[in-house]
């Protein structure tokens, strides 16, 4: 799914801000349709290992407290994760089909990072890895454990990021 926005070829323009709920909904689709086609995948997928994701649950006071850069942070932090793990579920899985829907997430998340930088969500650096147990991220070990937490982040904390964006803000008004 392509979210670049255009106003006219040729011409060097900014991209508009991404602000349909439907693009993320779509999103959001594709990741509980990959976590479906995959939830009876054991022994067959080939996945073995953890993977370190990011916590899905959201304190709605805290995440309030937190400005714009601070929730993106997070959610890019956790994207991130997201890429490493699928990535590396990616290189394990010998399945074609299950390679292709692999693919069609980690492709999701890529573009999910161009509607953040069209609502001015610039890609921040990142802080190191964190280390597992911590407060903001915990350990999956089956791929259908992690394409869940997977659809729960875009449901929580990307929708959350994505909605209150001030750039969406200023094109409701």
């Amino acid at each position: 799914m392509c979210v670049c926005v255009c106003p006219r070829a040729g011409l060097p323009s900014p991209v508009r801000p991404i602000c349909d709920p439907r693009v993320l909904d779509r999103f959001i689709m594709e990741a509980r349709d990959t976590e479906t086609a995959l939830r009876g995948c054991k022994a067959g997928c080939g996945v073995t290992g953890t993977f370190v994701v990011p916590l899905t649950n959201v304190d709605f006071v805290v995440w309030e407290t937190k400005d714009t850069e601070e929730q993106a942070l997070e959610v890019q932090s956790g994207m991130s994760l997201f890429g490493q793990a699928l990535g590396a579920v990616r290189e394990s899985v010998s399945r074609v089909a299950v390679q292709i829907l692999i693919d069609n997430n980690k492709s999701n998340i890529h573009s999910l990072g161009q509607v953040l930088r069209s609502l001015h969500i610039q890609d921040l650096p990142l802080p190191p890895a964190p280390a597992v147990g911590d407060l903001v991220t915990r350990k999956v070990s089956s791929l259908s454990e992690l394409l869940h937490v997977h659809t729960n982040f875009l449901r929580g904390k990307v929708r959350l990021l994505l909605t209150n964006a001030p750039a969406c803000q200023q094109n409701s008004t």
